[in-house]
């Protein structure tokens, strides 16, 4: 079979990413992206909802080698869409691409020091084997949204959409839209839709904070002026992360400062009664994610009289819209469940260790992005505080560093293996400190973090950067081998 020395999953931002640094940093290294969709862009070419847009800003969520010259830094769906497809075309990268291709297995031999990689594509199985096995393909689950069923759903007259699979010739205009849900899909859609529809509803069982941006940023601006792209691009990004950092340090350690400045600020946009009903949570800043509005989009279409906020739970879908259990009835001639999404542990992948199969939720996770006793795998997940493509890019530059760093030394193999002080650590979750729902219903499936370095995911950008740039890979912890000489793997083929 057709061999590479790295197979990546997913052409999506993460996907793209990593075949980018392959190519920069690791020249002459063959690597495969398989792709379950039929195109490029992943997340970003799945939700065509209206108002679809990032809630980072791209100097953040951009690639490190290519600076974002878009003026907007909270950018649409189509934008970031086009940036992911010019950053792949302008490598050759969708040459490396074979779509259609949806991975249900990858089995690992030690005596071959490689993984086979199962993928199924028009009825027909295709298998590849590889020497690094990169998981790139996000974590949830692109098939299906989570969606909650409802009493008296079928009774209900008129369409109910998950914005998950948004049907192109929806008509909207002059309609009643009630959306449940309050997260970043739910705000993205109230005023994008509040533009024509006669009403929008936001439902919400619970209040959640709100951030209003600049869409533009004036920094970013300005250095673009004064100096070459790429320097403008790497100050701004360097500003930004540092903002974050600080804003996400102050909601540990003043939760209660933070939150009165939270809630004044909107309570200027939006006065002190509609803030206190419908946006006052009651968790921390950053238990949960904030969900941030460019330009205070959300605020003014709710001042416009075209948006309101209701803050009660369901008790049954009627004919006409939503009961609640407060006894009020919301009229509704569509209904938008955006109720958030069904997470799955890399790409719901059936994978095997010498014929044993694994399950991830027995092992560690190295550094967050390996497991431990299981060789050459390496997945990304990116951060809950900032934006995905800062970790995307230091997982894919960790990753360019062990494949160089096994061919330089004639090896093939690499497992994080537990040490013996370190086998009865308590099992903590992956993520922690953070309580959406979405992350609360798969937690128990994920890998789990130790109380020490290096089974931490520490969801620091600042460290992690130190941690993968600077660490040696001799550690201790990474154990690296090579099968008998007579098994060898196959020569890699070599990029073009």
């Amino acid at each position: 079979m057709e061999h590479f020395d790295v197979i990546i999953v997913g052409a999506g931002l993460s996907g793209i990413g990593a075949a980018r640094q392959l190519q920069d940093k690791c020249p002459g290294r063959s690597f495969l992206i398989l792709e379950a969709r039929e195109t490029i862009g992943g997340t970003w070419d799945l939700f065509r909802y209206p108002g679809i847009r990032s809630d980072s800003d791209m100097y953040t969520m951009g690639y490190d080698s290519k600076p974002w010259l878009n003026p907007k830094a909270i950018a649409d769906g189509p934008s970031i869409l086009a940036y992911i497809r010019e950053a792949a075309a302008e490598r050759g990268i969708d040459q490396h691409i074979r779509f259609g291709h949806r991975v249900s297995s990858a089995a690992w031999s030690t005596t071959d020091g490689r993984w086979v990689v199962t993928a199924e594509h028009a009825g027909q199985t295709t298998q590849w084997s590889a020497g690094m096995f990169f998981v790139c393909s996000g974590y949830y689950r692109y098939e299906e949204g989570h969606r909650p069923r409802f009493e008296g759903e079928s009774s209900f007259t008129g369409p109910i959409i998950h914005p998950q699979h948004w049907p192109a010739n929806l008509d909207y205009a002059g309609k009643r839209v009630v959306i449940v849900g309050s997260g970043a899909t739910a705000m993205t859609l109230v005023p994008a839709m509040a533009q024509t529809a006669a009403c929008v509803t936001m439902l919400q069982r619970t209040p959640t904070y709100v951030v209003s941006l600049p869409s533009e940023d004036v920094i970013a601006r300005w250095l673009r002026r004064l100096l070459p792209s790429q320097l403008a691009y790497a100050l701004t990004r360097w500003k930004n992360v540092m903002f974050q950092r600080y804003v996400y340090r102050q909601t540990r350690v003043n939760p209660e400062k933070v939150r009165a400045k939270l809630l004044g600020l909107m309570r200027k946009a939006l006065g002190k009664e509609l803030v206190d009903r419908h946006f006052t949570p009651s968790y921390k800043p950053w238990d949960q994610r904030l969900c941030l509005v460019p330009d205070g989009d959300l605020f003014k279409a709710i001042r416009s009289g075209k948006a309101e906020v209701v803050t009660d739970t369901i008790s049954r879908f009627t004919p006409e819209g939503i009961a609640l259990n407060s006894g009020t009835v919301i009229p509704a001639d569509i209904i938008l469940t955006a109720t958030g999404l069904d997470l799955v542990a890399l790409g719901n992948i059936a994978f095997s260790v010498d014929g044993r199969a694994v399950n991830f939720a027995d092992t560690y996770s190295y550094k967050g992005m390996m497991f431990s006793g299981v060789p050459n795998l390496v997945y990304t997940l990116g951060y809950i505080n900032a934006s995905w493509t800062l970790r995307s890019e230091l997982v894919a530059e960790f990753v360019c560093r062990l494949v160089n760093h096994l061919h330089a030394q004639g090896l093939r193999q690499c497992t994080p293996v537990l040490r013996e002080n370190e086998r009865e650590m308590p099992k903590r979750p992956l993520i922690d400190d953070f309580s959406p729902g979405y992350i609360q219903r798969a937690i128990a499936h994920m890998a789990r973090q130790g109380d020490r370095a290096p089974w931490l995911n520490r969801q620091n950008y600042l460290e992690d950067r130190k941690m993968i740039r600077e660490e040696s890979l001799e550690d201790g912890v990474l154990k690296f081998s090579n099968p008998p000489a007579s098994h060898a793997a196959p020569a890699a083929r070599h990029a073009a």
